[in-house]
């Protein structure tokens, strides 16, 4: 088992999002899997224009707040205590246009 404490992991700022990864495919070898938490803040965007993809699916929960995104050409409001599946290279963004930090748990999983 590997433990890692949420505050001791170094954040990488981007846009004033918040972003920790906990776990990289390094933790296990031939490992397939990226996971980490994010925080964004009320107005923030990712990415900041236009839309993203990756080549991982991905995974998210939201635990605090919610968030505006779109994934494959629709909008979606997700809140706390929903979970959200992105398959790999669908374009997709976030943006909360909230009050308060959206907080999100995400895993990306290689194929």
């Amino acid at each position: 088992m590997e433990i890692v404490t949420v505050s001791d992991i170094k954040q990488h700022d981007r846009n004033n999002v918040t972003m920790k990864t906990l776990f990289d495919k390094s933790v296990v070898d031939g490992g397939r899997t990226v996971f980490g938490i994010v925080s964004i803040p009320p107005g923030a965007r990712i990415p900041l224009q236009g839309t993203g993809s990756h080549l991982e699916d991905e995974y998210g929960l939201v635990i605090k707040g919610s968030i505006l995104t779109m994934s494959g050409g629709k909008e979606y409001r997700v809140v706390a205590g929903q979970a959200t599946f992105i398959p790999h290279n669908e374009e997709h963004w976030a943006y909360n246009d909230g009050q308060d930090d959206c907080e999100i748990v995400w895993a990306l999983v290689s194929r």
